[in-house]
């Protein structure tokens, strides 16, 4: 399907799914719009199952090639010290900026609704961050473990090490490097026909969404999802500008078209993953080599989900204003430095950020039970913060390639 035929497929399937979500949650009682939406949820499932189907054997051939075109264990070393500066740089910013807009905006100060007592529970399982656990398992026991359960992150780490034992056997490995190429260009291939589905993928989780909760839910919590959006539209200004100053403003204005259909396809799932395939693909259109955007992607969906951390910031300081409680500046800089800690390897899917908020709101001395306040917008913010994670992730990697010389479309 062309480019922009499925771009048009997908805005007129958000827009269909907001009308027959609309029609199914005024004209059907509520038990009935759940049935219906329960339904047609199953085609979103379907295409989200499709997508993780693709990403395990996508991100080991991709990277694996990438390190092993790379030719030197120096050049891998020199492009992963890039990509960490920048994500943590992003990641601090991210934060900061989250923290700043909640805090000028105080869309929690006075919100009056009746909360439930400190020690209810939300509903949302929650652990305190270990450093130990979160450290061990960066590291696969078995690989095939780790792409049996998608864990991005265990991938990468192999893939490094596959990659540069690669570079390491010279010519004897030129085989493998055949193989996984032609892997990868058969998930590619895969990745166009499972793209067929977006649009009615679209369709229904919009729809579903929209028969259970109707549109007045966002009337309801107006000013902590206006607030939020407008952090994030901040955002995304600062991350192209952070781009323009790298890469240029003409090579920007290119990005933005390039990133179109994985941006809009994030935001109606609310699922990062399910739009790597295609920014992979449209990286490589705006002129991003496959061995750096096959490096830097797939460490970008586990240390740089922008949006997702600007909402770990935004969300408990929200809920804070909501219960009245005034955190000191020096509070807020702990949050920020927990969060910056806490948010890292979470996988970018929906919902992942409340276990992350979950086990942070306890450090500050705030009812977890909060959480309930945003339980029901929270898939409209997910929509958000994944759309951003795309955005975040497609400036880092045409910022790293151009570091490493290797964007043709931004000269």
């Amino acid at each position: 399907m062309p480019a922009n035929n499925l771009t048009r497929y997908i805005l007129l399937g958000l827009v269909i799914g907001l009308g027959v979500g609309w029609a199914i949650n005024t004209n059907l009682p509520a038990d009935q719009a759940k049935a219906i939406a329960g339904y047609l949820s199953i085609i979103t499932d379907v295409f989200l199952r499709l997508i993780k189907m693709i990403i395990a054997p996508l991100v080991l051939s991709t990277l694996t090639v990438g390190i092993a075109h790379m030719g030197s264990g120096s050049a891998v070393g020199r492009t992963f010290v890039r990509t960490l500066a920048w994500f943590i740089a992003a990641s601090v910013f991210s934060l900061g900026l989250g923290i700043l807009m909640v805090n000028l905006l105080s869309p929690g100060v006075g919100v009056g609704l009746a909360l439930p007592g400190a020690d209810a529970a939300s509903g949302v399982a929650k652990k305190a961050f270990d450093l130990k656990e979160f450290i061990g398992h960066i590291f696969p026991k078995s690989i095939f473990e780790a792409m049996a359960t998608n864990e991005v992150l265990q991938i990468v780490v192999f893939s490094l090490f596959a990659g540069v034992a690669l570079i390491g056997m010279g010519e004897r490995a030129a085989p493998i490097n055949r193989a996984l190429d032609a892997v990868m260009h058969m998930m590619l291939v895969i990745t166009g026909y499972v793209m067929k589905v977006a649009p009615f993928a679209v369709f229904a989780a919009i729809a579903s969404s929209i028969a259970v909760e109707g549109l007045g839910i966002l009337v309801t919590f107006g000013k902590f999802v206006g607030g939020f959006y407008l952090a994030l539209a901040v955002l995304w200004a600062f991350l192209l500008a952070a781009g323009s100053a790298v890469l240029g403003f003409g090579a920007v204005r290119r990005l933005v078209p390039e990133i179109r259909e994985p941006f809009l396809i994030t935001f109606a799932t609310a699922s990062s993953e399910a739009a790597y395939p295609k920014l992979l693909a449209a990286m490589e259109r705006f002129g991003v080599p496959t061995r750096i955007a096959s490096f830097v992607l797939p460490l970008g969906y586990s240390f740089n989900l922008d949006g997702s951390m600007m909402y770990c910031a935004f969300a408990s300081i929200f809920i804070a204003q909501a219960y009245g409680i005034d955190l000191t500046i020096w509070q807020e800089l702990a949050m920020l430095g927990l969060l910056m800690i806490t948010s890292k390897g979470i996988a970018g899917v929906p919902r992942a950020s409340l276990v992350v908020i979950a086990a942070t709101l306890p450090y500050f001395n705030i009812p977890e039970a909060g959480l309930l306040l945003i339980l029901a917008v929270d898939h409209f913010l997910d929509m958000g913060r994944s759309a951003t994670n795309v955005i975040g992730n497609a400036v880092a990697t045409a910022v790293i390639a151009k570091w490493d010389g290797g964007v043709e479309a931004a000269k």
